[in-house]
């Protein structure tokens, strides 16, 4: 059993793709461009997304900060409720927590829709640390974050490397726990294309949350 487990959010707490898709279209829309089929959009679930923004769409500088705004402007008001939390998540979480385990969040989305979405779920209790990026893009990097969640769970330095996970469902995930040296384990039921995970290296894959359970508590 690990002590201590750094969750990615999207595609591995819960799946949120209504609200990103459905937000994606609207920047989209407001640069116009037309996107009608929302599953061509999946992609934008898991990277930074100023990166998916310029390389799905091939926008500037201007546009991708254009378009940064007016998705945060309709994920904020709806899209963040248009989410799902995965069946059988939140008794793991408990389980996880009742078993003497130290969970955070460590995901690329906005710090504060982060705060929002595990306060909808009434999760929150269950994470000592959340941690996101913010508004003008510091902290995107899913290396960035890893780095934010260990500092702000030892403030000393002094961290236990290999008693540490971080579970998430795409590459960016497992490349952020390497970085690191942390342990690491890749959920299928996300949203990483066939392979990635296992080109990627992780360490554990799990099929489905009963699974990760076994996983994080055998």
């Amino acid at each position: 059993m690990f002590s201590y487990i750094l969750f990615d959010l999207d595609g591995t707490v819960s799946d949120p793709k209504a609200g990103i898709t459905g937000s994606v279209q609207y920047a989209l829309r407001a640069l116009g461009i037309e996107e009608p089929d929302l599953d061509r959009l999946e992609p934008f679930i898991g990277p930074p997304l100023r990166d998916s923004f310029q390389e799905y769409y091939n926008l500037n500088e201007e546009q991708t900060e254009f378009a940064v705004k007016k998705y945060r402007e309709r994920f904020c008001a709806k899209g963040i409720y248009e989410n799902i939390l995965y069946p059988g998540m939140k008794e793991l979480l408990n389980r996880l927590k009742e078993s003497g385990c130290h969970l955070a969040v460590a995901s690329s989305k906005l710090e504060v829709s982060v705060t929002e979405i595990l306060r909808y779920f009434a999760i929150g209790d269950c994470f000592e640390v959340t941690v996101g990026s913010e508004p003008d893009g510091r902290r995107s990097k899913k290396e960035e974050v890893v780095e934010e969640a260990l500092h702000r769970f030892f403030p000393d330095g002094k961290i236990p490397f290999d008693d540490i996970v971080m579970v998430g469902d795409r590459k960016f995930d497992i490349i952020g726990g390497k970085e690191y040296g942390l342990h690491q384990i890749g959920v299928t039921y996300g949203y990483a294309p066939e392979g990635e995970l296992e080109e990627a290296g992780a360490e554990y894959l799990a099929h489905s949350v009963e699974e990760l359970g076994r996983i994080l508590l055998g």
